[in-house]
């Protein structure tokens, strides 16, 4: 069996079977459908992320011990890097578990997007790539597709030409990276901070750009809970530095 094959079986025709089936439990509205199935992937993904977020806050604390020993070992860059090793395995963190969830995500992402490519079939012969990963078990799959695509504004299987959606992406995003984004007083440490906050919500409005907004939602959904378990867990981090430099600035004025 291929690759091909094994990721059809054990990810891709779940999930589109999964997505039917919920969307005839939810009025037929594959928005909808779209919305609580992130609240299901992100309520199995609670503790991973709650992992992610203490691993990324205990980085975060120490980070100004990781810029004293660069540093003190500045020429020695593997006795650096056994030290750095070192003093994270005591603080009990590691840059892994800020990646886990995003790495496991991944799949989802591609599955979802795969799926709502076929769910939303319009062409005789989307209808035929479609019923192969139907599960012939379950009658109710094949009389609910093709799913309606109108959500509100959009056409969940084509990109949102109103630029609403891919602009939420981005200042969702936006706002959840500015969470976790330390203040510093490193330089170098706080420019490639400054990159990532930018990179990735400009990186995933590009991508809402041409993706079918269907995809587009998951992320806007995802975001906005992953803003609210951060909200719970952390504070409002980054994000309570930046409204106390703006209400210095107003007092200032």
């Amino acid at each position: 069996m291929d690759i091909g094959a094994v990721w059809d079986l054990i990810i891709l025709s779940p999930m589109i079977n999964v997505l039917v089936v919920l969307s005839s439990y939810l009025a037929n509205s594959f928005g909808l459908t779209i919305i609580v199935l992130t609240i299901v992937i992100r309520a199995l993904m609670y503790p991973l992320t709650v992992r992610q977020l203490r691993a990324t806050k205990g980085m975060q604390e120490l980070q100004p011990k990781l810029t004293e020993l660069r540093k003190k070992y500045a020429k020695d860059r593997q006795r650096l890097a056994k030290e750095e090793m070192a003093m994270m395995k005591e603080a009990g963190v590691s840059p892994a578990g800020c990646l886990l969830p995003m790495l496991i995500q991944m799949p989802i992402w591609i599955a979802l997007y795969q799926s709502i490519i076929r769910v939303l079939a319009i062409a005789p012969e989307d209808f035929l790539n479609l019923s192969r990963h139907l599960y012939s078990g379950w009658s109710l799959v094949f009389s609910q597709v093709p799913l309606e695509s109108s959500f509100l504004w959009l056409d969940l299987s084509t990109p949102d030409r109103l630029l609403i959606l891919p602009i939420l992406v981005g200042a969702t995003m936006w706002l959840q990276q500015k969470m976790v984004t330390p203040t510093t007083a490193d330089t170098a440490q706080g420019a490639q901070s400054r990159m990532m906050l930018w990179m990735m919500p400009l990186m995933f409005t590009f991508f809402s750009l041409s993706f079918p907004s269907g995809l587009a939602l998951y992320w806007v959904a995802s975001n906005i809970i992953s803003i609210v378990i951060q909200y719970f867990i952390s504070g409002w981090g980054g994000l309570a530095t930046l409204f106390g430099e703006r209400q210095t600035a107003e007092k200032r004025k």
